[in-house]
Protein backbone atom coordinates (compact mmCIF):
# COMPACT_ATOMS: atom_id res chain seq x y z
CA UNK A 1 0.00 0.00 0.00
CA UNK A 2 1.23 3.31 -1.22
CA UNK A 3 0.66 6.37 1.15
CA UNK A 4 1.18 9.67 0.08
CA UNK A 5 1.60 12.14 3.54
CA UNK A 6 0.27 15.67 2.80
CA UNK A 7 1.39 18.37 4.49
CA UNK A 8 2.03 22.32 5.43
CA UNK A 9 4.54 22.79 8.23
CA UNK A 10 7.19 21.23 10.35
CA UNK A 11 6.30 17.95 9.61
CA UNK A 12 6.57 15.98 13.05
CA UNK A 13 3.81 13.87 12.42
CA UNK A 14 5.41 13.08 8.81
CA UNK A 15 8.61 11.98 10.37
CA UNK A 16 6.83 9.84 12.83
CA UNK A 17 4.68 8.05 10.20
CA UNK A 18 7.78 7.75 8.01
CA UNK A 19 9.96 6.07 10.85
CA UNK A 20 6.54 4.07 11.82
CA UNK A 21 6.37 2.38 8.55
CA UNK A 22 10.23 2.47 7.57
CA UNK A 23 10.50 -1.70 8.51
CA UNK A 24 6.86 -2.37 7.23
CA UNK A 25 6.09 -4.98 4.27
CA UNK A 26 2.53 -3.96 3.74
CA UNK A 27 3.32 0.09 4.28
CA UNK A 28 5.05 2.55 1.93
CA UNK A 29 5.65 6.04 2.62
CA UNK A 30 5.85 6.83 -1.31
CA UNK A 31 5.74 10.85 -1.18
CA UNK A 32 5.25 13.58 0.96
CA UNK A 33 3.25 16.40 -0.70
CA UNK A 34 2.99 20.19 0.42
CA UNK A 35 1.51 22.99 -0.51
CA UNK A 36 4.21 25.16 0.84
CA UNK A 37 7.76 25.41 -0.70
CA UNK A 38 9.30 26.17 2.89
CA UNK A 39 7.67 24.22 5.12
CA UNK A 40 10.24 22.11 6.98
CA UNK A 41 8.38 18.36 6.01
CA UNK A 42 9.73 18.40 2.91
CA UNK A 43 13.37 18.28 4.60
CA UNK A 44 12.33 15.82 7.20
CA UNK A 45 11.03 13.44 3.98
CA UNK A 46 14.07 14.16 1.85
CA UNK A 47 16.40 12.93 5.01
CA UNK A 48 14.39 9.80 5.05
CA UNK A 49 14.56 9.36 2.06
CA UNK A 50 10.82 9.97 1.06
CA UNK A 51 10.47 11.80 -2.18
CA UNK A 52 8.69 15.04 -1.78
CA UNK A 53 6.70 17.39 -4.10
CA UNK A 54 5.39 21.49 -4.15
CA UNK A 55 2.03 22.17 -5.26
CA UNK A 56 0.94 25.37 -4.83
CA UNK A 57 -2.96 26.21 -4.60
CA UNK A 58 -2.93 26.21 -8.28
CA UNK A 59 -1.59 22.77 -8.87
CA UNK A 60 -2.84 21.57 -5.79
CA UNK A 61 -6.25 22.47 -7.99
CA UNK A 62 -5.47 21.48 -10.61
CA UNK A 63 -6.24 17.51 -11.73
CA UNK A 64 -4.27 17.78 -14.65
CA UNK A 65 -1.40 18.23 -12.20
CA UNK A 66 -2.11 16.45 -9.14
CA UNK A 67 -3.61 12.67 -10.48
CA UNK A 68 -0.73 12.59 -12.74
CA UNK A 69 1.75 13.20 -9.54
CA UNK A 70 -0.48 10.18 -7.36
CA UNK A 71 -0.16 7.55 -10.35
CA UNK A 72 3.70 8.39 -10.62
CA UNK A 73 3.83 7.14 -7.24
CA UNK A 74 1.27 4.56 -7.49
CA UNK A 75 -0.86 6.25 -4.40
CA UNK A 76 -3.16 4.36 -2.77
CA UNK A 77 -3.85 6.03 0.39
CA UNK A 78 -3.94 9.90 1.10
CA UNK A 79 -2.98 11.05 4.89
CA UNK A 80 -3.27 14.40 5.57
CA UNK A 81 -1.03 15.45 9.05
CA UNK A 82 -1.04 18.97 9.02
CA UNK A 83 -2.06 19.98 5.62
CA UNK A 84 -4.05 23.18 5.85
CA UNK A 85 -5.47 23.32 2.90
CA UNK A 86 -9.13 21.99 1.73
CA UNK A 87 -8.43 18.84 -0.60
CA UNK A 88 -9.99 19.22 -3.97
CA UNK A 89 -13.39 17.41 -4.52
CA UNK A 90 -11.44 15.49 -7.82
CA UNK A 91 -9.21 14.07 -5.02
CA UNK A 92 -11.68 12.94 -2.86
CA UNK A 93 -13.30 11.52 -5.60
CA UNK A 94 -10.48 9.40 -6.88
CA UNK A 95 -9.72 8.21 -3.13
CA UNK A 96 -13.39 7.61 -1.79
CA UNK A 97 -12.89 6.53 1.71
CA UNK A 98 -9.38 6.47 1.50
CA UNK A 99 -8.40 9.85 2.58
CA UNK A 100 -7.78 10.45 6.44
CA UNK A 101 -7.08 13.74 8.54
CA UNK A 102 -5.60 14.24 11.73
CA UNK A 103 -7.14 17.53 13.91
CA UNK A 104 -5.59 18.64 17.41
CA UNK A 105 -8.71 18.48 18.95
CA UNK A 106 -11.83 16.98 19.79
CA UNK A 107 -14.11 17.48 17.28
CA UNK A 108 -16.50 18.08 16.41
CA UNK A 109 -15.55 20.91 18.46
CA UNK A 110 -12.94 23.38 17.14
CA UNK A 111 -13.08 22.25 13.98
CA UNK A 112 -13.81 23.85 10.62
CA UNK A 113 -12.16 26.94 8.69
CA UNK A 114 -9.56 28.53 10.37
CA UNK A 115 -9.19 26.55 13.51
CA UNK A 116 -5.88 24.99 12.61
CA UNK A 117 -2.71 24.80 14.90
CA UNK A 118 -3.03 26.88 18.30
CA UNK A 119 -5.85 29.02 16.84
CA UNK A 120 -7.46 25.82 18.26
CA UNK A 121 -5.70 25.24 21.12
CA UNK A 122 -5.87 29.27 22.00
CA UNK A 123 -9.95 28.51 21.89
CA UNK A 124 -9.64 25.22 23.77
CA UNK A 125 -8.29 27.51 26.43
CA UNK A 126 -10.52 30.25 26.21
CA UNK A 127 -13.21 28.18 26.63
CA UNK A 128 -11.89 26.70 29.76
CA UNK A 129 -12.17 23.27 28.92
CA UNK A 130 -11.29 20.56 31.08
CA UNK A 131 -9.74 18.18 28.56
CA UNK A 132 -8.42 18.15 24.69
CA UNK A 133 -7.19 15.18 22.08
CA UNK A 134 -6.96 14.51 18.69
CA UNK A 135 -9.25 13.07 15.74
CA UNK A 136 -7.83 11.21 13.46
CA UNK A 137 -11.66 11.50 10.93
CA UNK A 138 -12.29 10.93 7.01
CA UNK A 139 -11.62 13.75 4.90
CA UNK A 140 -14.87 14.67 2.94
CA UNK A 141 -15.55 18.03 1.05
CA UNK A 142 -16.33 19.84 3.86
CA UNK A 143 -13.46 20.84 6.34
CA UNK A 144 -13.97 18.86 9.66
CA UNK A 145 -17.08 17.07 8.98
CA UNK A 146 -15.96 13.46 7.98
CA UNK A 147 -16.85 10.29 9.90
CA UNK A 148 -14.41 10.07 13.24
CA UNK A 149 -11.86 7.06 12.84
CA UNK A 150 -10.76 7.94 16.24
CA UNK A 151 -10.10 10.22 19.24
CA UNK A 152 -7.49 9.86 22.00
CA UNK A 153 -8.02 12.79 25.51
CA UNK A 154 -5.86 13.91 27.79
CA UNK A 155 -6.92 16.77 30.70
CA UNK A 156 -5.81 19.68 30.95
CA UNK A 157 -6.35 22.69 33.71
CA UNK A 158 -7.07 26.06 34.30
CA UNK A 159 -3.08 26.34 34.90
CA UNK A 160 -1.88 25.37 31.51
CA UNK A 161 -0.88 27.58 28.85
CA UNK A 162 -1.97 27.08 24.92
CA UNK A 163 1.89 25.61 24.91
CA UNK A 164 1.05 23.26 27.33
CA UNK A 165 -2.11 22.15 25.83
CA UNK A 166 -0.51 22.44 22.80
CA UNK A 167 2.62 20.03 23.76
CA UNK A 168 -0.12 17.58 25.85
CA UNK A 169 -2.14 17.26 22.65
CA UNK A 170 1.07 16.58 20.57
CA UNK A 171 2.22 13.90 22.67
CA UNK A 172 -1.22 12.18 22.04
CA UNK A 173 -0.57 12.74 17.98
CA UNK A 174 2.95 11.23 18.38
CA UNK A 175 1.62 7.89 20.65
CA UNK A 176 -0.99 7.23 18.39
CA UNK A 177 -1.89 8.62 14.84
CA UNK A 178 0.76 5.95 13.52
CA UNK A 179 -0.97 3.22 14.80
CA UNK A 180 -4.68 4.43 14.14
CA UNK A 181 -3.17 4.29 10.52
CA UNK A 182 -2.12 1.24 10.30
CA UNK A 183 -5.16 0.28 11.45
CA UNK A 184 -7.40 2.22 9.09
CA UNK A 185 -4.58 0.38 6.09
CA UNK A 186 -5.41 -2.94 7.54
CA UNK A 187 -9.27 -2.78 7.46
CA UNK A 188 -9.29 -0.93 3.81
Amino acid sequence: MNIAIFVSGSGTNCENLIKYFADSESVNCALVVSNKFDAYALVRAENLGVPTAVTPKAELNNPDVMMPLMQKYSIDFIVLAGFLPLVPNFLIDAYPHRIINIHPALLPKYGGKGMWGHHVHEAVKEAGETETGMTVHWVTPICDSGEIIAQYKVAISPDDTVDDIAEKEHQLEMKYFPKVVEEVLKNL
